[in-house]
């Protein structure tokens, strides 16, 4: 009863920052300077003409009238009708949601895999000059932001030497018999190996970009972890058995330190979705970032709205899976 109890304490929260978020959203980019009709319409338009399309998009109504009508419309999958692009808003952003999905996923499993790399070679060689080049690398890559790394290896891996594509997210003269959008997921499970690789030559560099300054951080968590691991009396037995000191960190120590380092890796996950908006512009990917700026730039106000809800969505979805998942993996919350 008390998981179950703590389960729906945090829906209610969950659902309760979901609606402040739509309402400050809401406000701000309405009274934002500049008028998205005026920018849909040819410099020579009539004043007649901006007020039939402001009447149109329910712009002519006082701001909590239109919040209203849009949250009515919300509750009922109806997220509105773009601007600029002239199409439904959830079926715009749910198109491009699979592409930023796969980008960060991608990018998430590069820093659990290099982070822990890294935390087991600073432990493993612990008080030596391994463990002062694990600090090294760890203090440069957490220093320069995502999007520094993502133009230094443009000009590297994209223009000096190109070994991997630098725009777009998979080659046009590709044929894609794909029911989805979630082109890697289905490339692999229908064994179109080709697109797979195609795929993955246009995100390695924006995946790497992104995770590298969360491999830093998972990297310097998860050694903090195991430094207090491994002086724990069941690692000490492991070693009394004869096991390598290798064999006893990543079989007895490992496990136990990850926990820790699960709950941090959830919240930085939130902020490495968030940090796909500046990298997709960088490498022209065609993901849920990319169409948020040029929702901003066209001052879409139901675009800006879907997305910035999604994102909210993902956010605070993201951060209730890890609560649950630390309640479950974590034996003193779940017998308490």
């Amino acid at each position: 009863m008390t998981i179950l109890r703590a389960i729906a304490t945090r829906i209610a929260t969950t659902l309760v920052t979901l609606f402040g978020v739509a309402i400050i959203v809401f406000v701000v980019i309405r009274v934002a300077p500049g008028n998205p009709i005026a920018m849909m319409l040819p410099p020579g338009a009539s004043e007649e003409d901006i007020a039939r399309l402001t009447a149109l998009y329910g712009l002519d109504r006082s701001i909590p009238e239109q919040f209203v009508i849009w949250l009515g419309g919300v509750l009922q999958g109806d997220f509105g009708t773009s601007i600029s692009l002239r199409q439904n808003v959830l079926t715009i952003v749910l198109g491009r949601l699979p592409a930023t999905l796969e980008l960060s996923l991608l990018a998430l499993g590069i820093a659990i895999v290099l982070g822990a790399a890294l935390a087991f070679v600073a432990t493993r060689w612990r008080e030596t000059p391994a463990e002062a080049g694990v600090d090294v690398v760890n203090g440069i890559a957490l220093s320069v932001p995502d999007f520094l790394w993502g133009l230094a290896l443009i000009l590297t891996l994209g223009v000096a030497w190109p070994v991997f594509e630098i725009s777009g997210r998979v080659s046009p003269t590709l044929d894609l018999p794909f029911v989805t959008q979630f082109y890697l997921v289905e490339s692999l499970l229908r064994l179109r190996l080709d697109i797979t690789l195609n795929l993955l030559d246009h995100m390695i560099m924006p995946a790497v970009a992104l995770a590298l300054p969360l491999a830093a951080v998972i990297a310097q968590l998860l050694k903090a972890s195991l430094k207090e691991t491994i002086r724990q009396d069941y690692v000490m037995l492991a070693r009394t058995k004869g096991f390598s000191e290798s064999r006893v960190i990543l079989h007895d120590a490992m496990r136990n330190a990850l926990l820790p380092t699960l709950t941090l890796t959830g919240v930085q996950l939130t902020f490495l979705i968030g940090g796909t908006v500046i990298i997709e512009r960088i490498f022209s990917y065609e993901g849920l970032g990319n169409l948020a700026i040029d929702a901003v730039i066209n001052r879409d106000l139901p675009l800006i709205q879907g997305i910035v809800i999604l994102f909210a969505v993902l956010f605070v979805g993201i951060n209730l899976a890890i609560d649950l998942l630390y309640a479950i993996l974590n034996p003193r919350l779940r017998h308490g």
